[in-house]
């Protein structure tokens, strides 16, 4: 074999790991700009529900009763701490007041004896 064969052999190894390297960019490419439009479409569906879920928490909001006390989210960034304490102490006092009265109406359709604690209070 000639010495020249061989630079022509080397020459050739490279232009083919060259073009080979060259592919896999373009398929490495091509993915990443799949991935992005993926994305991009994801970020336009939740942008979608989020506007729709908004116009349906302001529409309940508009449908409320007004004696149901439903403060906006966010709206504890800009009250007093007072004020949410007090908020805090009454929503939990009706959140047992609640369960006190489902746990006696439980017992007395199962027919269970009731916690005097619980019938004192109800």
């Amino acid at each position: 074999m000639p010495w020249w064969s061989w630079i022509v052999i080397w020459i050739a190894l490279a232009a083919l790991s060259l073009a080979y390297v060259l592919l896999l960019g373009i398929r490495v490419w091509r993915g990443f700009s799949a991935m992005l439009k993926s994305f991009e479409d994801t970020g336009n569906q939740l942008e979608e529900y989020r506007d729709r879920r908004a116009a349906e928490l302001a529409e309940e909001l508009d449908h409320a009763q007004p004696d149901q006390h439903r403060p906006l989210p966010g709206a504890a960034v800009f009250a007093s701490p007072q004020r949410l304490r007090e908020d805090y102490a009454v929503s939990k006092a009706a959140r047992q007041s609640e369960r006190r009265r489902q746990r006696v109406h439980r017992r007395a359709v199962r027919g269970q004896r009731q916690s005097l604690r619980d019938t004192e209070m109800a």
